[in-house]
This record gives C-alpha cells, sequence and structure tokens, in this order.
C-alpha cells in the first residue's frame, strides 16, 4: 500500500495521515469548498476538492471519491469516522473498485448497522442482552403491549441510528404514543427508516465500551474498555481508559463478550463494542460501531498501540503482531472533546472565528486537533474542534493534567465545551468514580459554570488591582 485516500476532514483527517506518514505511505485529501484552507488539506502529499460546502455535496459524494482514488493511483481508502464510515453501499463499491477499504467488510457494517440485526446475529453467542422485542415496528398498538410486558421505564430506540437520533425514554404508559410518534418522526427523518425497537430501560446506566480489532486470519484481540458515561444528548463528551468500578475479572468478561461479538459477524478491522452496565455491574449488549471511534487515542496511551497503524497493517492482509496476553493497562487516559458549542446554552453549536487559539503541550498532553487561529468554524459539519487527551500513571494524575491542559487551552471568538470538561474534572462524583450517563442531568447546570467564570474575573481584578496600587507605592518610595 503505497497511497491512502482519507475521506474525511479535520482532526481525524490529519491522525489518519500521521500514522500513514510515519509508515511512508502517501496521503491524499478531499475536501469541500468551505475547507479549501483547513489543515488537513495542507497537511496531506495531495488533495482534491469534491464540491460545495453542504455534506451531500461534498463529503457524502462516495462514487466521486472512488473516482478520485482511481484517478490518483490510490491503493487503499480510509473513512475515519462519520460521513462514509459505516456506509456499507460505499464499503462495497471501494472494494469492487479494486481499491482496498481499510475498515470492516460491507457484510459486518450491514449487520452492525441495524440494531435489531445485530442483536440476532449475537444471540446464539450467549452475550447478554437487554430484555425488549426482537422485530422492529412502527405500530404504537403494538408498542402498548410490548411495554405492558416487560415493564416502565422503556426505551425506544431507532433500529437505523444512533447518536441518540430517534430515541425516547418513556416512564409512563399516558406518555408512550406521543414519544413513539416523535421517535419514529426523528428516525425518519435522520436515517429514512422510522422503524424503531422497544427494551427494557436500564436506569443509572453506565456506558462501557470494548476497543476490538480482528485480521483477515481468524486473530480477535480487545484492548481493553473506555468509560465514555459523561454525555449530552446521548452523546459522549468525555471518555477515560480503563474504567474506574471494572474489576480484572469483569474486563476479562466483557473482553470475551466483546470479541464473540465481532466474530459473530466476520469483523474484519477496528470495531467498538458497546456495552450498556446496571447499578449491579451487570452489562448487556448495546451495539457495535463498525468503524474507528473518535475516543481511540484513550484506548491507544494505555496500550501503547497505534491502533491506525493496525487497521492499516490488517487491510494489508498482515498478521496481528501480538497476542491477548501480551496487552496490558498501563497508566490512565482522559480525552475531552472539544466542541464549539456553548455550555452555558444548552450545548448549542456556536458559531463564529477563532479570533484566538492557542494548545496546551507539554508531557502527557496530546491534541488531536482540526483547525488553526483565523479559522472559521463551518456550520455544516459537526462542531468537534479538536480532541483533547491526557495521560498519566493513575486516574487522579490524569485528571490533574487535564484541568491544568483546559487552562492553558486558549479560544476566543467561539464558545467550547472546555469550561464544562473543567466542571467534570472538578466534580466529586467524577473524582470519586460514583457517577452514570445522568451525570449531566444530576449534577450539571449552566449557572455553575457562569459562576466560576465570575469568580475567575474577580479574582483578576483584584489581582490588576493589587498589582497597581504595588506599583503606586514603590513610586512615592523616597530615594536617597
Amino acid at each position: 500500500m503505497n497511497k491512502i485516500l482519507v475521506a474525511n476532514r479535520g482532526e481525524i483527517a490529519i491522525r489518519v495521515m500521521r500514522t500513514a506518514k510515519k509508515m511512508g505511505i502517501k496521503t491524499v485529501a478531499v475536501f469541500s469548498e468551505a475547507d479549501r484552507n483547513a489543515p488537513h488539506v495542507r497537511f496531506a502529499d495531495e488533495a482534491v476538492c469534491l464540491g460545495p460546502p453542504p455534506s451531500n455535496q461534498s463529503y457524502l459524494l462516495g462514487d466521486k471519491i472512488i473516482k478520485v482514488a482511481l484517478d490518483l493511483d490510490v491503493d487503499g481508502i480510509h473513512p475515519g469516522y462519520g460521513f462514509l464510515s459505516e456506509n456499507a453501499d460505499f464499503a462495497e463499491a471501494v472494494e469492487k473498485n479494486g481499491l482496498i477499504f481499510i475498515g470492516p467488510k460491507s457484510h459486518a457494517i450491514r449487520v452492525m448497522g441495524s440494531k435489531l440485526a445485530a442483536k440476532e446475529a449475537v444471540k446464539k453467542y450467549d452475550i447478554p442482552m437487554v430484555p425488549g422485542i426482537e422485530e422492529a415496528i412502527t405500530d404504537v398498538d403494538k408498542a402498548h403491549k410490548i411495554a405492558k410486558e416487560i415493564g416502565f421505564p422503556i426505551l425506544i430506540k431507532a433500529s437505523a441510528g444512533g447518536g441518540g437520533k430517534g430515541m425516547r425514554i418513556v416512564d409512563r404508559e399516558e406518555n408512550l404514543e406521543s414519544q413513539m410518534t416523535r421517535a419514529i418522526s426523528e428516525a425518519t427523518s435522520a436515517f429514512g427508516d422510522g422503524s424503531v425497537f422497544i427494551e427494557k430501560y436500564v436506569t443509572s446506566p453506565r456506558h462501557i465500551e470494548i476497543q476490538v480489532m480482528a485480521d483477515t486470519h481468524g486473530n480477535i484481540l480487545h484492548f481493553f474498555e473506555r468509560e465514555c458515561s459523561i454525555q449530552r444528548r446521548h452523546q459522549k463528551v468525555v471518555e477515560e481508559a480503563p474504567s474506574s468500578i471494572l474489576t480484572p475479572e469483569l474486563r476479562n468478561e466483557m473482553g470475551i463478550a466483546a470479541t464473540k461479538v465481532a466474530k459473530a459477524c466476520d469483523y474484519v478491522g477496528a470495531g467498538t463494542v458497546e456495552f450498556l452496565m446496571d447499578a449491579d455491574h451487570k452489562f448487556y449488549f448495546l451495539e457495535m460501531n463498525t468503524r474507528l471511534q473518535v475516543e481511540h487515542p484513550v484506548s491507544e496511551l494505555i496500550t501503547g498501540v497505534d491502533l491506525v497503524e493496525l487497521q492499516i497493517k490488517v487491510a494489508r492482509d498482515e498478521v496481528l503482531p501480538f497476542e491477548q496476553e501480551d496487552l496490558k493497562i498501563n497508566g490512565h487516559a482522559m480525552e475531552l472533546r472539544v466542541y464549539a458549542e456553548d455550555p452555558l446554552n444548552d450545548f448549542l453549536p456556536s458559531v463564529g472565528r477563532l479570533k484566538r487559539y492557542r494548545l496546551p503541550a507539554g508531557e502527557g498532553i496530546r491534541v488531536d486537533n482540526g483547525f488553526e487561529e483565523g479559522m472559521d468554524i463551518p456550520i455544516y459539519y459537526d462542531p468537534m474542534l479538536a480532541k483533547l487527551i491526557t495521560y498519566g500513571k493513575t486516574r487522579e494524575e490524569s485528571i490533574a493534567l487535564m484541568t491544568k491542559a483546559i487552562e492553558a487551552y486558549e479560544v476566543e471568538g467561539v464558545q467550547t465545551t472546555l469550561p464544562f470538561g473543567a466542571f467534570v474534572m472538578q466534580h466529586e462524583a467524577f473524582r470519586s468514580g460514583n457517577f452514570d450517563t445522568h451525570f449531566v442531568k444530576d449534577y450539571y447546570a449552566p449557572k455553575m459554570i457562569q459562576q466560576a467564570k465570575e469568580q475567575e474575573a474577580r479574582i483578576a481584578a483584584l489581582a490588576v488591582l493589587q498589582r497597581y496600587f504595588g506599583d503606586q507605592k514603590q513610586l512615592k518610595l523616597p530615594t536617597n
């Protein structure tokens, strides 16, 4: 493999290119007109414009991306995450055109892309699953019947989707019809498929996922777990590895379960098996993400493995270079997704120009970044600017380093999730490890960040005032 096209943008495009260059592989970037001057375009050896800013006129044009790859004698296409990364038709088309898709086979993407098909595939492997129905429905009357059988609260979830879209928690029967209608409408709009399935809602859930990697020679490894319970709108903001609540026995049990899920769909490449864990530390299969995850750096740091390098080697038909017993957890890693969102205004996107943008640096600090000072934040794409990752010998050290890195991260022109990250790192529930996916609902209020900002402003003003009076006093001292 001599040349790779990265069918993505921003930090993940640069992340993949960095490893490719380390391996002596040339890179091709694709970009929309909105990203013409983006860092990932300059970082690549070659770059081609796909079209106007909207993703359906640029980054989602699979046929055009394949044509670019063929015209430039590309060997493989890495999809990153988002966009076409979990599009089975695109993966299939890449292979049919004689190119290597650096990801799983289309069959695995299709199976795991449907939550119901995924559950059906893993059923014979005795993977624990949340009680619920085995079919997708749109019938409200049928939903009433099922809900009564499994008991409230229940979770309505889009069969074809993810990212919290088409998802509703229903705690009382009288709310079922309205929430069902909303879930179907949202799922239809987001995925073109309004079917949903219903399952028992796990109270006080933790969201824990297992990183897996499989080669074409039948080897499947897991790279331990990531704790992803700090979320807003069912989407992750803070991730860490390892989890603070898993025992070695439970970690091993979940790891084995994850490799069985991968085996159930003949998986190849990097993937993530997601589980819900209840208050009694019982875990249930949730879904499999058939791509590299946003939060993969924390797994890389605790295992010392470059997951993108392994993806490329597996795509080249190489055997995984180690066995499960060779993998050990070393230290603790923390990641904050730095979104251009306003944590004081329900995390709504914050659009503007990065008037000042300076990244933290130092030992144990990693920033996977896709922006630079002076750039505008496009309204067309996910608002993530970068991923701030810290690594320490212990969880406490990683948290302390994250707090320090957040303070050193300078952003002016847009609001970001940095203040929220600082709030999380300082909160006793997070520091103690006693939290779940309801952290934001249970503990966070925008006024807390506002109060912290006002306190910082008061301290800064007092410091300036003290310095001023000190200077005045020195000026008035008599001279000899």
